[in-house]
């Protein structure tokens, strides 16, 4: 009888502690959170970035924000999963400027080609007074709340299947795969290359088989995409950094508590450093440009070369931008350039 009693009392705890663990889950919020690469804190940056925000967000709040994870593009296209954010199906998402410029088509002024001396600038800008700018621009024609820019891997570099690559004469008939984003078509066709917008799905496969020559990534994503398998070239251009845009719900951000939105900022911030160091551990590891020299043939534009592709695309870029998005867009452009210098 004692045994039985004792029983009884045992699970009766185990049900008060399993109940009060459930209604902490059921009240606790949670961000859904997208981004394009594996869940993996050691494969890439958005995993990096995504690996440390949960962790630090769950702990600092005390489990009353928990964050779910949705890698490698598990929702849909990065451009469609932006709409889901802005309807709040999803809370946020860490996404490419080719996926964001469908809500926020002002992001192509960023693609001033070889705007930044080296990628410590980058994070002095979008960290600094012009990413606070950019982050209330957004949020202003959008409606979604920025929490900041992150590194997609680094400064773009062009491979090929035709040729090494040191002047613009050197592109000609070369087709190099874009994101579809008209300034990234108008510093290929300036440099003296032929775009061609090709869904990322679809890049390997038309490398493979020709219907592409070359594309424009950063090492990182050269590297776990295996184009060294399909290209033969590797030009070390620099020639633009594109960062990731990291945004959430602005309904949900305003959900959240004080000390929450405390927590999720510097979760966030801690979060990008981080796919920060990744990018360049892996640019400088086996697994980076390391293990791409293997197999493509490597050079490094010199200055003297990066200032006659600069020469022919910057002025295009700027002239489309002005073209395209008028004094709202021009003053954004100077801005950034501003805050580059």
């Amino acid at each position: 009888m004692k045994t039985v009693k004792q029983i009884l009392v045992v699970l009766t705890l185990a049900f008060f502690v399993v109940a009060g663990f459930s209604s902490t889950a059921l009240a606790a919020k949670t961000i859904k959170l997208h981004h394009l690469n594996k869940d993996d804190p050691f494969d890439n940056p958005t995993g990096a970035m995504a690996t440390v925000f949960k962790s630090l967000v769950e702990a600092g709040t005390n489990g009353s924000v928990l964050v779910q994870t949705f890698p490698s593009g598990q929702l849909g296209k990065d451009k469609d999963v932006v709409q889901q954010v802005k309807a709040g199906v999803i809370q946020s998402g860490i996404h490419s400027v080719g996926g964001f410029a469908s809500v926020y088509p002002l992001i192509g002024v960023l693609d001033i080609p070889f705007a930044f001396p080296n990628i410590s600038k980058t994070y002095e800008v979008f960290d600094g007074p012009f990413g606070k700018k950019l982050a209330a621009s957004i949020e202003s024609k959008t409606g979604l709340h920025t929490i900041g820019f992150g590194d997609s891997g680094g400064f773009f570099h062009l491979t090929n299947s035709k040729r090494p690559i040191h002047t613009p004469a050197d592109m000609a008939g070369v087709k190099i795969r874009t994101m579809g984003l008209d300034t990234h078509k108008a510093i290929i066709t300036a440099m003296g290359g032929q775009p061609a917008a090709i869904a990322w799905s679809e890049v390997y496969t038309a490398l493979q088989t020709g219907v592409a020559d070359g594309q424009m990534n950063p090492i990182p994503i050269i590297a776990f995409a295996k184009f060294q398998e399909v290209q033969k070239y590797l030009t070390l251009s620099g020639h633009i950094f594109a960062p990731y845009v990291w945004v959430m719900n602005n309904d949900f951000w305003n959900s959240l508590t004080a000390s929450e939105k405390e927590v999720v900022s510097y979760a966030a911030q801690s979060a990008i450093v981080a796919g920060r160091g990744m990018g360049r551990i892996i640019e400088a590891s086996d697994r980076g440009l390391k293990e791409l020299s293997k197999t493509l043939k490597v050079n490094t534009l010199t200055a003297a070369e990066k200032a006659e592709f600069k020469k022919v695309a910057t002025p295009a870029v700027k002239k489309l931008i002005v073209e395209k998005f008028g004094a709202e867009g021009e003053d954004l452009m100077n801005e950034f350039l501003k805050a580059v210098n």
